[in-house]
């Protein structure tokens, strides 16, 4: 009886660890991959936050740092493929079943019918959270336009992936933002460009049923890093390399986005979210490691 009740025992913790091994403490190397020099932005520690490396059809295609608390992404962290900017139709809204459920997938998947979402709405956003919020839109930190394939385009509609913005704002100031990165990062990035995109709050939340259910952004910001560029950039576009950053404040009367470097980026977020003096969005701000030879 023993020996079965230690076989159970064992199988259960097999279990536990395949169907939580991408909803993670510490980030797997593969996943660690869409991370300038594999390394996450630090400063960012909390209790209530968990690293999903983002699965979709069997591949991990970004990362993402999820705040269980507010149900939102303090931020998202990916690849920029070069594209001609389309955008994905036809894909179903998905969510994370590990932040919440015993699995047998480590994938998202698409919202099931009914109130069966219910049952994990306690640590993560639904589709009924967006539903009556007509002040917001469904808005993505790594938004589609900057993935080629189809696959890495679909696996950007989930909403561990998504923040609330105020619709002028995404359509009128945000997008044309996601468009110029992209057509300078198609232009003159050479190599692997990485880019995270994050926000700030200020403890403006969305209600559903007198419930306080997600956290509305202060700010968005993005920063890029693209080691390996053409150095025969023109000169309007050479500065903004190898790295550049921006943000801007997510409300209907804007009408600037604030373009800056990395390390200035860094000190404003200071200023405005909850990080430590540790606080970096990338190893050593991105700046070009000298290659000097000794004598």
């Amino acid at each position: 009886m023993a020996f079965w009740l230690w076989m159970g025992f064992w199988l259960a913790s097999l279990l536990l660890a395949a169907v939580q091994g991408r909803v993670e403490i510490e980030l797997s190397p593969e996943c660690r991959e869409f991370l300038y020099m594999g390394t996450p932005p630090t400063g960012l520690e909390h209790h209530s936050v968990k690293y999903i490396c983002q699965f979709y059809r069997k591949k991990p295609r970004y990362v993402t740092l999820y705040n269980m608390e507010d149900h939102i992404p303090i931020y998202s962290a990916y690849i920029f493929k070069r594209s001609d900017g389309e955008n994905c139709i036809d894909v179903p809204w998905m969510y994370e079943p590990q932040l919440s459920t015993l699995t047998e997938t480590e994938e998202m998947q698409p919202f099931p019918h009914g109130y069966m979402h219910m049952n994990f709405e306690d640590a993560q956003a639904i589709l009924d959270d967006y539903t009556n919020a007509i002040l917001y839109e469904r808005g993505t930190l790594n938004p589609d336009e900057h993935q080629n394939e189809l696959e890495d385009k679909a696996s950007t509609y989930t909403l561990t992936n998504v923040v609330p913005m105020v619709p002028d704002f995404s359509d009128r100031i945000w997008n044309r933002q996601e468009h110029i990165i992209r057509k300078r990062l198609n232009n003159y990035c050479r190599g692997k460009a990485f880019i995270v995109t994050g926000i700030t709050t200020s403890g403006k939340m969305i209600r559903r049923e007198n419930m306080n259910r997600i956290a509305v952004p202060t700010y968005l910001w993005s920063a890029y890093c693209c080691a390996d560029y053409d150095h025969n950039t023109p000169f309007t576009e050479r500065f903004k390399f190898p790295s550049f950053a921006h943000y801007a404040l997510n409300d209907d009367e804007n009408n600037e986005v604030v373009e800056l470097t990395v390390p200035k980026l860094k000190e404003f977020l200071k200023k405005t979210m909850f990080v430590n003096q540790n606080f970096q969005i990338f190893v050593g701000d991105c700046k070009p490691i000298s290659s000097g030879k000794a004598d």
